[in-house]
């Protein structure tokens, strides 16, 4: 049996809501995320960004990443090897 959890459906954007419970931080964040990666945002974005700022990112990123997925687990979902 999977012991993982199936992520919650996002909401929209305008019920974006953290620190009422789990549960609504986690589609929340979905939420957040996907709207955060979506192209047209990141071309206007990441042109601005000081190059301090993409290294504490990607650093930041990097470390959850390392943290909490294994090396398969980054391979196939992140990397789609």
């Amino acid at each position: 049996m999977n012991s993982q959890k199936t992520p919650p459906a996002p909401l929209k954007a305008q019920d974006l809501c953290f620190g009422l419970n789990r549960e609504t931080d986690e589609r929340s964040l979905t939420a957040f995320l996907q709207r955060f990666a979506e192209p047209p945002f990141l071309q206007t974005l990441i042109p601005r960004l000081e190059e301090e700022e993409i290294t504490s990112l990607l650093d930041f990123l990097s470390r959850l990443m390392h943290k909490h997925c294994s090396e398969k687990e980054y391979h196939r979902l992140f990397l789609k090897d």
